[in-house]
């Protein structure tokens, strides 16, 4: 399909798992996008989003606007920040932004959003010319970052217009696995990526699982960060993907302010998990982490859950996104028992406890994250 061919203006779009009809969204009068599953899903399926899309036959309607309209299942499909900043270049440059709509956003996305759920119609583009140069796409990057030109708009398009996060960033294979590479903004320390490197690997020691990392060479700065995807594994010879939520889309959420407390993530982990104590620990210890190595952009988007097709369970996805990080205002996006500002052991013991942790298992594992990010060499700005 060329650019010149997209019939923008959707008012109705498919959803698609593994080549099976989910089913239907439509866009209302009101702006808010009405979802209702097929008939053959209701018999043979899985709730897509437990809390707002129970398997039932009805035509579910978005409660707030949060999400353009969206419930936060689909929006999860969406790329923010990065993604869409080079969606709207791309559509800016071929003008085409004039009449789109959020299902039209949805239907730039396809086949190659996060997760595992597909969109039909799939705007996809003819082949385009693709580069391995980290060293170059860092800098064509940060050209659009300034809002400059770069004449390889449409390849960088390609290679993360369905990412989301603030940074810059591709989605590319190696081998039979499908990676996610960032690059510096153009506010960050030019070696944030040796940085998110560190902070990966003591986050294992801290207990908290994540995909492979890697720092990626480059001629410019100590490295690139580079991450596995985990909503992509191979079984059998065979790339699946693997259907996610953020907590942000469990709970419909708006992940850009402020609107959670880590009591909240506790409490969707026991639910969502059937109260698994391996996954309600490992919440624990993402929190303790968050705290100690002054990871402040903890907002609701940062934390996935996986689904489990053959167990027909929930788990909590890999960690990512774990850096030194600020926000605007200084506080924690999610709070700690309240706290945002200065979170400490009494906060953190009280949301384990509160979930159902013993008091001295809450104190051993934040004495353990604590003394394994003090003796880390982390960059702490």
């Amino acid at each position: 399909m060329s650019k010149s061919d997209l019939c923008l203006g959707l008012t109705s779009l498919k959803v698609r798992y593994k080549d099976e009809l989910v089913g239907v969204l439509a866009l209302a009068d009101n702006k808010k996008v009405a979802f209702a599953y097929d008939d053959q899903w209701l018999e043979q399926g899985f709730s897509i989003s437990p809390f707002s899309l129970p398997l039932e036959k009805k035509v579910f309607v978005p409660s707030n606007y949060n999400f353009e309209g969206l419930f936060g299942i689909f929006a999860d499909s969406l790329p923010d920040a990065w993604g869409r900043l080079l969606v709207d270049r791309m559509l800016q440059e071929h003008r085409l932004g004039s009449d789109v709509t959020v299902l039209d956003r949805l239907a730039l996305v396809g086949k190659n959003g996060m997760g595992a759920l597909e969109y039909e119609p799939n705007y996809e583009f003819g082949s385009i010319k693709l580069t391995d140069d980290l060293d170059y796409l860092s800098k064509e990057c940060r050209k659009i970052l300034c809002t400059e030109y770069s004449k390889d708009l449409d390849m960088l398009y390609r290679m993360g217009g369905s990412s989301g996060g603030a940074r810059p960033k591709i989605l590319t294979a190696i081998g039979d696995e499908d990676w996610i590479i960032k690059f510096p903004s153009h506010m960050d320390s030019k070696d944030i990526g040796k940085q998110e490197y560190e902070y990966s690997k003591c986050a294992r020691k801290c207990g908290i699982p994540m995909t492979e990392t890697r720092l990626f060479q480059s001629d410019f700065c100590e490295g690139y960060f580079g991450t596995v995807r985990f909503d992509r594994i191979v079984k059998d010879g065979q790339k699946i993907k693997v259907h996610m939520a953020t907590a942000a889309a469990l709970l419909e959420a708006d992940f850009r302010a402020p609107c959670m407390d880590y009591h909240t993530l506790m409490k969707l982990t026991k639910i969502l998990t059937k109260d698994n104590k391996i996954e309600v620990e490992s919440m624990f210890r993402r929190m303790c982490f968050n705290v100690f190595a002054h990871n402040r952009d903890d907002h609701a988007k940062n934390f996935s859950f996986l689904y489990d097709e053959a167990s027909a369970e929930w788990q909590l996805s890999p960690a990512y996104d774990l850096t030194y990080s600020n926000t605007y205002y200084g506080e924690h996006t999610t709070s700690v028992d309240g706290n945002g500002a200065n979170p400490g052991e009494k906060e953190l013991v009280k949301v384990g406890m509160q979930a159902g942790m013993k008091k001295q298992r809450c104190v051993d594992i934040i004495e353990e994250i604590r003394d394994i990010i003090c003796e880390a060499p982390l960059v702490r700005h």
